[in-house]
């Protein structure tokens, strides 16, 4: 059984009612909604009836079930995603009780970001094939993310008026519609230049658009081909296969701390909210860290 597509039309609607309700009220962004419906059309297959009619013990052994077939993180998003669902709806009167109110997510421990080395980095952003505009493409794309530490939404979602070249900056829309300036620095600045030039005109074909990096149908670049594109090129540049998008983001604040940049302009720099999350950084820079101890320290 494939539980994400054996909903019915009842609970259908309750779950299409609560998405566009919390869109309204929040403005979540579609990822987030897309979350919220996927683990709601779970939640609905796996129970087989009424999901109003859950009760407090159907919920807990539900969060058993996930988290013994997933991550604690991933099925700690689902709990999340139900206790907004049914918060929203003894809101609205649709239920009495809440049936998650007594429900402890499941323990996670604290999984530190995966990163490259600043060899496999490079190894990684040279393997585009230079002689290819879809190459070119990519290598600016890759020498940007790196450059910029930017989430993989707002590096595909970059518009060509977000790109100040003369300046060597970009203006990100980040989580929460915040704008942030991030600087280029020489090399993404060199290898977006190299691509507007060169094979931008070339993949558009005449046609039109506004976003800066296009797929091959001249329209932009989504998530989804992005993250295929990096697994190829992980492949290439023989460094690890479960390599993801995110891990150049990870590199880019781990090796600003390990060069000597200070948490708080990471902090900026990757539009964190909270210092707290991105002092998660501060593990994988350790090897900086120790060297500072052993020159420094009279004990070192």
């Amino acid at each position: 059984m494939n539980p994400a597509t054996k909903v019915s039309s009842e609970n259908q609607s309750h779950i299409d009612s609560f998405i566009d309700g919390v869109w309204l009220e929040s403005g979540l962004s579609e990822n987030t909604l897309q979350a919220y419906r996927t683990d709601l059309k779970y939640f609905s297959s796996w129970l087989q009836r009424d999901i109003l009619a859950a009760s407090l013990e159907d919920v807990r052994q539900f969060t058993i079930h996930r988290a013994e077939s997933l991550s604690a993180r991933t099925a700690n998003r689902s709990l999340s995603t139900l206790k907004r669902f049914f918060r929203y709806a003894l809101v609205h009167q649709w239920i009495e009780h809440d049936p998650c109110s007594l429900v402890v997510a499941p323990t996670m421990g604290k999984s530190l970001p995966k990163s490259l080395s600043e060899q496999d980095v490079e190894l990684l952003i040279n393997a585009p094939d230079l002689s290819r505009p879809a190459g070119l493409r990519d290598r600016a794309m890759l020498e940007t993310l790196y450059a910029t530490g930017l989430r993989v939404s707002e590096l595909v979602g970059l518009g060509l008026d977000q790109i100040d070249l003369l300046a060597g900056v970009c203006r990100v829309i980040g989580k929460g519609k915040k704008e942030r300036l991030v600087p280029l620095g020489q090399q993404a600045v060199y290898w977006i230049q190299n691509y507007l030039q060169e094979a931008r005109p070339q993949i558009l074909n005449m046609r039109q658009s506004d976003a800066l990096f296009l797929s091959r149908n001249g329209s932009a670049m989504s998530r989804q081909a992005f993250w295929q594109m990096i697994k190829r090129y992980a492949a290439i540049a023989q460094i690890d296969d479960s390599l993801s998008p995110h891990t150049l983001r990870h590199a880019f604040a781990t090796h600003l701390l390990n060069n000597g940049a200070d948490l708080r302009s990471v902090q900026m720099l990757l539009g964190h909210s909270n210092l707290s999350t991105t002092q998660i950084y501060t593990h994988v820079a350790k090897a900086r860290l120790q060297a500072l101890h052993t020159a420094h320290h009279p004990r070192g």
